[in-house]
C-alpha cells in the first residue's frame, strides 16, 4: 500500500488508510483530522469517512470475530483486513448501502490500495461470506464472552463492571458505549443569555434543544458546533453535560474570592468557574506541561473570562510547597482511564488496562492529597473523574477520607438535583443513565 496512491476524494480509501494508521499506533481523531485536509472530499463524503474510522474502532471485537472463520490459516497485510472489517460494518451495521454496491465498493478499494491479486482475493472472501453466511453471536455460552463480543469491549472491563454494578446494569453501559454521543455545549452566561444562544445558532442551521444534565447546556444538531459564529464569538464552549457538573459542584458564590483548578487542561471547567466567580475573584488553572496551559490561556481569552484566571505549569502534586495562601474552592479534575468517554474515543477500550486503572488511582489519590493541603477550613473540594470503575472513584475517595481526618465527605449536589434521591453521597454518571460521558463527581468539606 505504501508505494499505492496515497491521496484520493474516494472515502472508503481514506478509511482503511486511517485504520491502518490507527491500528499501527496512530491517534484516530489526529489521523482522520490530516486525511480530511490532506484530500479533498465533499462534506457527506466527510461524514462517511469518518463514520467508516469510528464504527470500525468501535466494533472491531465483534468484526473479527464475524471474519475470523474465513481468513484462518491466511496471512493478510494489515490494510487488507482493515478493508474486511470496513466492509464487514457497512454490511451489519448501515442499512442505506445496497449490497451489490457494497462489494462493488470494497473490491475497488482493493484494486487502489493493491494489485490484481488482491482484488480477486477480496472477491472471493465477499462472496464467500456472503455464501455461507456469519457467525451467530448469540450462540456464544459465556456470558462474560458473549457480551466481549457483543458490545466490543475488553473482557477485563465487562469483568470489573459486571463484578461492581450487576449484569443487567453493565449490558445497559455497555450498550449505551455504541450509540452516537450527543453534540453539547456551554452557554457562556458572562456574554449572552440563553435565548440568544438559541437564536444564534438557529440562524446558521442548526437545532437547539436546552440540556437535560446540567444547568447551561444545549444539545445541538446540524454541524458542528465549533464552526459557528457563535462559538467563534465565545458565547458557548463544547463541553459534555456530565463534564459540567464538578463545576456545579463546588457551589460557588460572591463569597468565593479564590479557587484552584488542579488538574485543569485543556480549560473547559477552568472557563465554566471563571464564569461562575464575581469579579473580584480569581481561579488558578495548573498543568504539568507547558503547552497544555497556552491551551487553557487560549480557550479562557476566547470566552472573555481570562482576566480572572491564572494558568501556570505546575505538576498538582507540589500544590503544598508552591502556595503560601490557601483556596476557598478546590476542583482536583484528575487524570483517569477515561472509560467513560468510550463513545467519543472508541479506541481506548482496546489501549487501557486493569494494572493502568490501578496506578491511576495511586495517582489520583496522590494529587487529590496534595491539592487537600491548600484548601481553607470551611472550604469545599470537589474530586471528578471522566471513568466508571470504584477503583478511580469510591476507592480513592475511602482512601482520602481515611488519611485525610480533618475532612468530611457531603452529598454531591447538582442545579438540577440529579439522583436526588440516592443513598451515597458521590454521584455517579453512567453513560446510559442519560446519554452522556460517565463521570463521578465526590465533594469534601474541611471541617472547621
Amino acid at each position: 500500500m505504501a508505494k499505492k496512491k496515497t491521496h484520493s476524494d474516494n472515502p472508503r480509501v481514506l478509511a482503511v488508510m486511517t485504520l491502518a494508521k490507527v491500528k499501527d499506533g496512530a491517534y484516530s481523531n489526529l489521523q482522520l483530522n490530516q486525511i480530511i485536509k490532506a484530500n479533498p472530499l465533499k462534506d457527506n463524503d466527510k461524514g462517511l469517512l469518518t463514520t467508516l474510522v469510528y464504527g470500525t474502532i468501535q466494533y472491531r471485537l465483534l468484526l473479527e470475530f464475524w471474519l475470523a472463520p474465513f481468513i484462518k490459516g491466511k496471512k493478510l497485510d494489515p490494510w487488507v483486513k482493515e478493508l474486511l472489517l470496513t466492509f464487514l460494518f457497512q454490511w451489519q451495521k448501515l442499512d442505506r448501502i445496497p449490497k451489490h454496491a457494497l462489494f462493488n465498493e470494497t473490491i475497488e478499494v482493493a484494486k487502489v490500495l493493491g494489485h490484481a491479486g488482491t482484488a480477486k482475493f477480496v472477491t472471493a472472501l465477499l462472496h464467500n461470506m456472503d455464501r455461507k453466511g456469519l457467525p451467530d453471536v448469540s450462540k456464544i455460552e459465556n456470558p462474560v464472552d458473549k457480551m466481549v463480543t457483543e458490545y466490543s469491549l475488553p473482557k477485563w472491563l465487562v469483568e470489573q463492571l459486571t463484578a461492581q454494578v450487576g449484569k443487567e446494569k453493565t449490558a445497559n453501559i455497555l450498550a449505551s458505549l455504541n450509540h452516537a454521543p450527543e453534540q453539547s455545549a456551554r452557554i457562556n452566561t458572562t456574554k449572552a443569555t440563553r435565548s440568544q444562544v438559541t437564536t444564534s445558532l438557529e440562524k446558521e442551521g442548526y437545532s437547539v434543544k436546552d440540556g437535560s444534565v446540567s444547568q447551561d447546556a444545549l444539545v445541538i444538531s446540524g454541524g458542528h458546533v465549533a464552526s459557528s459564529q457563535a462559538y467563534k464569538d465565545g458565547l458557548l464552549t463544547v463541553q459534555d453535560e456530565s463534564a459540567m457538573l464538578p463545576v456545579e459542584a463546588l457551589q460557588l458564590d460572591d463569597s468565593v474570592k479564590s479557587v484552584l483548578d488542579a488538574a485543569a487542561a485543556p480549560g473547559g471547567k477552568t472557563g465554566q468557574i471563571a464564569q461562575y466567580l464575581a469579579d473580584d475573584a480569581k481561579v488558578t488553572a495548573l498543568d504539568i506541561h507547558d503547552h497544555k496551559v497556552k491551551l487553557i490561556a487560549q480557550n479562557v481569552a476566547r470566552l472573555g473570562v481570562a482576566d480572572k484566571v491564572n494558568a501556570m505549569a505546575l505538576d498538582a502534586r507540589k500544590v503544598p510547597e508552591h502556595f503560601e495562601e490557601g483556596f476557598d474552592r478546590i476542583l482536583v479534575d484528575a487524570p483517569c482511564s477515561g472509560l467513560g468517554l468510550l463513545r467519543r474515543k472508541p479506541e481506548i477500550r482496546y489501549e487501557k488496562t486493569l494494572e493502568d486503572v490501578q496506578h491511576l488511582a495511586k495517582l489520583q489519590l496522590d494529587i487529590l492529597s496534595a491539592a487537600a493541603r491548600k484548601l481553607n477550613k470551611g472550604g469545599k473540594l470537589v474530586y471528578s473523574t471522566c471513568t466508571i470503575l470504584d477503583q478511580e472513584n469510591d476507592g480513592v475517595v475511602e482512601a482520602f477520607l481515611k488519611e485525610n481526618p480533618d475532612f468530611v465527605q457531603e452529598k454531591t449536589e447538582t442545579k438540577k438535583k440529579l439522583k436526588d434521591d440516592r443513598k451515597s453521597l458521590a454521584l455517579k454518571i453512567y453513560p446510559d443513565d442519560y446519554q452522556t460521558d460517565g463521570f463521578y463527581i465526590a465533594t469534601f468539606r474541611r471541617k472547621d
